[in-house]
């Protein structure tokens, strides 16, 4: 990127870092992945960048062609920021390197963004014996279009066409379904969520993302070379 220090190795990962390895930088691309988001938003979902980072970090992947900034027609007024397809490109990259991470221990005590929890979806599904599904998930301001479809998941920015449930909760509030064991219906009657729609397949949606194994060094194999 313009100004950033180069690793000057011809190596095609040492190239890749070159325009992506910047703090924040492949952060900003997850909360693009599913869709263009305002500034507002964004900043929202990362709520540890300052927001003057946030505007170099935006200018710099439009500079290197990964992020454009579109103004939105009526009704409807504003810009929005979205991925360009060299920016679409690292959706792979994103996923892979999220399922890889999913496995690191965590100390942090924050909440997953939106976005970042619809990353974790995609990385933890489990495609055996899922049924074919289209579910809209309404989390606080953000919507997601998810659509299981013989055993593959999509999930998209926006609401699915003709779903078969609509479930409302929050981020945290999934997130405690999916990966924290509590069922949905605990939930509902809690007031912590609520279903429109087949309460059932909305039940068995978010019991397929099975929470990963975290995994050290020490249980990889690896070893430190003073042992």
């Amino acid at each position: 990127m313009p100004g950033a220090r180069q690793y000057d190795d011809p190596c095609g990962v040492a190239r890749a870092l070159d325009v992506v390895g910047e703090r924040w930088t492949l952060l900003v691309v997850r909360e693009l992945l599913f869709g263009p988001k305002r500034f507002s938003d964004l900043v929202r979902g990362l709520p540890g960048i300052s927001q003057n980072v946030l505007s170099q970090r935006l200018r710099d992947g439009a500079a290197a062609g990964l992020v454009e900034r579109r103004r939105l027609g009526p009704p409807v007024s504003g810009q929005v920021y979205e991925l360009t397809e060299r920016g679409e490109a690292l959706r792979p990259v994103v996923i892979e390197l999220a399922r890889w991470g999913s496995r690191i221990p965590t100390t942090s005590r924050a909440d997953l963004s939106a976005d970042a929890l619809a990353l974790a979806l995609l990385t933890t599904f489990e495609p055996d014996g899922a049924e074919d599904v289209r579910v809209t998930l309404v989390l606080g301001d953000d919507r997601f279009a998810a659509e299981v479809t013989e055993g593959r998941l999509e999930i998209v920015r926006g609401e699915a066409e003709h779903p078969d449930a609509e479930i409302r909760t929050t981020a945290a509030g999934l997130r405690s379904m999916a990966f924290g064991g509590r069922d949905l219906a605990t939930a509902i009657a809690a007031g912590d969520a609520e279903v429109r729609g087949d309460e059932a397949k909305a039940s068995r949606f978010v019991c397929r993302f099975p929470r990963p194994a975290p995994v050290s060094a020490r249980s990889a194999g690896y070893r430190s070379q003073a042992e």
